[in-house]
């Protein structure tokens, strides 16, 4: 199990698309891979435990990946489609969830209809899953109430995703195609237009879109631009704790390696979807100076 530090490194892929503001110390979080049956079907799951003094809420915004998601927990069980935008939630009181970052091939999968009818929507699970997911939300309640940070509980709560989920096996060639897609757009920085994809797969423009927009919810270009921003994060935060000052010339390096024509349109892209500007995350990121 990978278990998150305040300012921790240790979450890999879930802290790049998390905004946690390096001040909040209000939870911990763990992180499990799937069991390797259900691998085309999951990429991670993520349990976040939180404490917020009475009548506090501290908000977490998350530069979600292009995947849908299942969270439960105590009070809810819901499934996600893909977010457009930023997603913020709420922490308030004690609490915990369990959560399923899917791959992009599950959400037809499970809601049995293109995405794009499920962007910026979530549902009740037991709308996608039926009485499975009505089970499944019991099975996980019943097994982290106690302790939703015990090992051996999450680990069972990892093999009741398992149960819930294999009946929607064996991924099909379309759902496989797009997971591959998306996987080699996150892994590949220099995948900038959709001319890259389009020869990467033989699929024409149009098809690409279609399947996008069928299997994602949104389309090749939008996942491309997702990427460069979680790249953008994750290099923001290098600089942020790397040696020495001058965050001009470093944000204007960034928005070089990123493939933005200047450090203005780096700004511009950062900010209409995360609502700062690099230089303010930065300095977030590196917090008060001495």
């Amino acid at each position: 199990m990978k278990t998150d530090r305040p300012d921790g490194e240790r979450l890999g892929p879930i802290r790049t698309a998390h905004l946690r503001d390096p001040a909040d110390t209000s939870h911990t979080m763990a992180r499990l891979p799937p069991p390797a049956s259900v691998a085309g079907l999951v990429r991670w799951f993520w349990i976040p435990v939180w404490s917020v003094p009475a009548g506090q809420g501290v908000v977490q915004k998350v530069l979600r990946y292009p995947v849908p998601l299942i969270v439960v927990t105590w009070e809810y069980a819901r499934f996600y489609g893909v977010e457009s935008g930023l997603s913020r939630t709420t922490l308030t009181g004690e609490g915990w969830a369990f959560g399923l970052a899917m791959q992009p091939a599950s959400g037809r999968l499970l809601a049995g209809e293109p995405m794009s009818r499920w962007r910026d929507r979530t549902a009740d699970l037991s709308e996608v899953l039926g009485e499975r997911g009505a089970a499944f939300t019991a099975t996980v309640r019943r097994l982290l109430v106690d302790d939703p940070r015990d090992a051996g509980a999450q680990a069972a709560a990892v093999e009741a995703a398992r149960t819930a989920l294999e009946p929607l096996l064996p991924v099909d060639p379309e759902g496989e195609l797009v997971n591959d897609v998306v996987e080699w757009i996150e892994a590949t920085p220099h995948v900038r237009r959709i001319e890259d994809l389009t020869a990467r797969t033989g699929l024409s423009e149009r098809s690409l879109q279609r399947l996008f927009r069928d299997r994602v919810g949104l389309g090749a270009t939008w996942v491309v631009r997702r990427r460069r921003l979680h790249e953008a994060v994750a290099r923001l935060r290098e600089a942020a704790h790397a040696a020495g000052d001058g965050g001009h010339a470093t944000l204007a390096d960034v928005a070089a390696e990123l493939g933005y024509a200047d450090q203005a349109h780096l700004t511009r892209d950062f900010r209409s979807v995360t609502g700062m500007t690099p230089g303010q995350f930065l300095r977030r990121e590196r917090g008060p100076r001495g």
